[in-house]
């Protein structure tokens, strides 16, 4: 039984040390607007899914002007 215990905390151990040693990098963010959007961008969720289609990484809405517009976001 302490084997089986001892062997449970170590799994823990290591998957909880593996979380915390992960370190998110910021990288420069392009944005272009989006070539197959049509009309004003109303949800960000449609924007994103039309520029994943277009092979960008997502997409948001964005006021340009006085109209919202679709621009599609990938890492520069």
């Amino acid at each position: 039984m302490e084997k089986r215990s001892f062997g449970f905390f170590l799994l823990l151990l290591i998957i909880l040390a593996s979380e915390v040693m992960v370190v998110p990098t910021e990288g420069r963010l392009c944005e272009s607007q989006s070539h197959l959007f049509h009309g004003t961008c109303i949800s960000s969720r449609n924007c994103a899914s039309v520029c994943r289609n277009e092979g960008f990484f997502g997409g948001r809405c964005k006021t340009q002007r006085v109209l919202r517009r679709c621009f599609c976001t990938k890492n520069c």
